[in-house]
């Protein structure tokens, strides 16, 4: 198994599936810097991830996961990994959200991060 697999979700992540199940091995695309807890989304055209953006038209506007462990792909792609289903993290405002998206847009990355199996519950 590669060593970026191993790595651990932190603390936002309340619940995962066993045996790796919750997580898939992504390719994080050049020119991005994410930390573990951001929401992504996936490049339709490459398959690539890269922080979710609601403003997009890319593929990238629909959110799609959680960033497991920090990837710093500034200078190139990298491998990493997702939750990317059947998971409980912490309540969507101790998500890392890029940008400064309004509280409807991160209601709809919610709901499709729900629509994925990727639940996110307060923890108060």
């Amino acid at each position: 198994m590669p060593t970026y697999l191993k790595q651990t979700a932190g603390a936002f992540v309340k619940y995962e599936a066993p045996m790796g199940y919750s997580r898939d091995e992504v390719t994080v695309v050049a020119g991005q810097n994410l930390t573990a807890g951001t929401v992504v989304g996936r490049i339709a055209a490459s398959g690539k991830i890269k922080a979710w953006d609601p403003a997009a038209t890319d593929g990238s506007e629909t959110a799609i996961g959680v960033m497991a462990a920090d990837a710093d792909a500034t200078n190139g792609d990298v491998q990493s990994v997702i939750v990317a289903r059947h998971a409980i993290v912490v309540d969507s405002d101790a998500l890392v959200w890029v940008g400064a998206p309004t509280q409807a847009q991160k209601d709809a990355a919610v709901a499709s991060l729900a629509a994925a199996g990727i639940l996110a519950r307060n923890t108060a």
